[in-house]
């Protein structure tokens, strides 16, 4: 079955960096577009960004531009949040999604709490 397991969050300061890792198996990883979607406390979900199965296109949510940068490496099977210059607001339980036959599918979700 589709697991995507999430790994690298944590406690940072602000202006911080912290990597996020999500390691896919149970569907063919490099045919999949996958993408990184954040929860704060009592916000809605939403979508951080987004990479194409061949890392040709990438889509990032204005809040995060120029700040974070998505990645994945076919060959391992993850795909990669490179998070820099961080932020209090950035605190939230970051997801790892994908979309297999019309069904999404989510990761268990990793903790970044930014605070001095």
């Amino acid at each position: 079955q589709v697991q995507l397991v999430e790994s690298g969050g944590g406690l940072v300061q602000p202006g911080g960096s912290l990597r996020l890792s999500c390691a896919a198996s149970g569907f063919t990883f490099t045919t999949n577009a996958m993408s990184w979607y954040r929860q704060a406390p009592g916000k809605e979900r939403e979508l951080v960004a987004t990479i194409t199965s061949t890392s040709r296109y990438t889509r990032y949510a204005d809040s995060v531009k120029g700040r974070f940068t998505i990645s994945r490496d076919n060959a391992k099977n993850t795909v990669y949040l490179q998070m820099n210059s961080l932020k209090p607001e950035d605190t939230a339980v970051y997801y790892c999604n994908t979309k297999v036959y019309y069904t999404n599918y989510w990761g268990q979700g990793t903790q970044v709490t930014v605070s001095s």
